[in-house]
């Protein structure tokens, strides 16, 4: 009689040798597609490259700069010459009314005018619209340090929170056997169901924090999916103890900051318009000649005119337009060294708390969490001697897995700040500055 064992492979082997090839090929080439469709991991320089891909704000200031410059063209240029066509001293009564050849002074007349604008106005006109695409172009780069900026947030987030995840689900595991363990140990007599009550309480409590870092875990994915387009896992760790900034040149440094260099072409812009107020001053001609044709009876006539604007009341009206124009270079001037005063103390403030931040990373690492650990193992070799309760060794874990959150909280907060320091100014952008990479010169 066949082994019931051999009966059943046989079976199997059977159905298996049943099945159609195009469907096993079908099968394998689903199972192969759906590996290559799942998201591959992204490291910190890849999520950033894929937001500033995606962004739709970079293309705003590359149409606005288009825009500048071809209105800095159109300034540039002279006004159109106008066509004037019109009858001149037509009779509208008497015998000759409305007859155009009939009196010596009824005219047909065509002509053309032109502004003779001055060379410097049409030069400040340009130089207006041409610092306003260097003004975009700053805009861009500002857009650009915000895009990296905020997408190394993002993926820090879901970093650090996925960190968090780990050491709670792993906590979770432990504490599910420790309930199984203090079940078992009661079923023998050798525990109390206050052990078992405790057990459970401390994965109650360990099963809420988990919600929590979830909720936090799944935020981090929806805002890096924001930047990146799908929702990912990150890979590789930050290198958050090394900035582009030297504290020793900040001052010049942070001059060249894209946000400052918004504002230094905004004063240019209110110093052009300056200029043109002052160029101003000075009137423009206008030149007109018109051809006259008469009945024909009459010679025709040919007019040269030139028209001149009188500035009667210049002081309350150029005069107070150029003051007006250069109350706002000013304006602009003091706004910029706020600024860039406002921009050197937070910048400083920054460096002060990611250097604090690192040293209290290095605290955790060589002393709090080593100290957490020991602590946790103490207890326990005391709970296994009979020397302490099941309590005491689930608050010892539960003191090591806050440690640990803990130092991953204060690792997240350093490297957001850090994020915020190294992406100061955009990389690939056009803004120069002398920032170096040297830790001992940040200290």
């Amino acid at each position: 009689m066949p082994s019931p064992f051999f009966a059943h492979s046989n079976a199997r082997a059977i159905r298996f040798r049943s099945i159609p090839k195009a469907t096993l090929a079908l099968s394998f080439f689903a199972a192969a597609h759906g590996a290559l469709a799942t998201p591959q991991p992204l490291t910190l320089g890849e999520a950033q490259q894929r937001a500033v891909t995606r962004s739709r704000q970079l293309g705003v200031q590359d149409q606005a700069i288009t825009a500048a410059n071809e209105m800095a063209v159109a300034a540039a240029q002279r006004p159109d010459p106008v066509l004037k066509i019109g009858i001149d001293n037509l009779p509208v009564s008497g015998s000759e009314r409305l007859s155009l050849g009939s009196d010596f002074m009824t005219m047909r007349r065509i002509g053309v005018s032109q502004e003779l604008t001055r060379a410097d106005k049409l030069h400040w006109r340009s130089a207006r619209y041409q610092i306003e695409g260097d003004k975009a172009l700053a805009q861009k780069d500002m857009a650009l340090a915000a895009i990296q900026r905020d997408a190394a947030v993002a993926w820090l987030e879901v970093f650090y929170t996925e960190q968090m995840a780990s050491v709670v689900s792993t906590q979770a595991t432990i504490s599910r056997q420790e309930i199984e363990a203090a079940e078992a140990a009661y079923r023998g007599g050798r525990g109390t169901s206050a052990d078992i009550l405790a057990a459970r309480s401390a994965l109650l409590a360990l099963d809420d924090r988990t919600s929590e870092v979830q909720r936090r875990q799944r935020v981090a994915h929806t805002m890096l999916s924001r930047w990146t387009g799908e929702e990912t896992s990150v890979a590789g760790g930050p290198d958050i103890d090394h900035i582009r900034l030297d504290p020793a040149s900040l001052d010049t440094d942070l001059a060249h900051h894209p946000e400052i260099a918004v504002l230094n072409k905004q004063e240019d812009i209110a110093q052009a318009d300056a200029n043109l107020a002052r160029a101003n001053q000075h009137t423009d001609w206008s030149v007109e000649v018109a051809f006259q044709q008469r009945g024909s009876a009459y010679s025709n006539m040919v007019s040269v005119g030139l028209s001149v604007p009188l500035q009667w009341d210049r002081k309350n009206r150029q005069d107070r337009d150029l003051t007006a124009k250069l109350a706002l270079v000013e304006q602009a001037k003091a706004e910029r060294d706020e600024m860039l005063r406002e921009h050197v103390a937070e910048t400083r403030s920054k460096i002060i708390a990611w250097q604090s931040g690192r040293e209290r990373i290095a605290r955790y690492t060589r002393e709090s969490l080593p100290l957490a650990t020991e602590r946790r193992q103490a207890v326990l070799a005391a709970y296994r001697g009979g020397k302490a309760t099941l309590a005491d060794v689930l608050a010892a874990r539960r003191g090591e897995v806050e440690i640990h959150l803990q130092a991953l909280e204060v690792e997240l907060d350093t490297a957001r700040v850090w994020a915020q320091l190294n992406f100061l100014f955009p990389e690939g952008g056009t803004a120069q500055h002398s920032a170096t990479t040297n830790d001992q010169e940040s200290k």
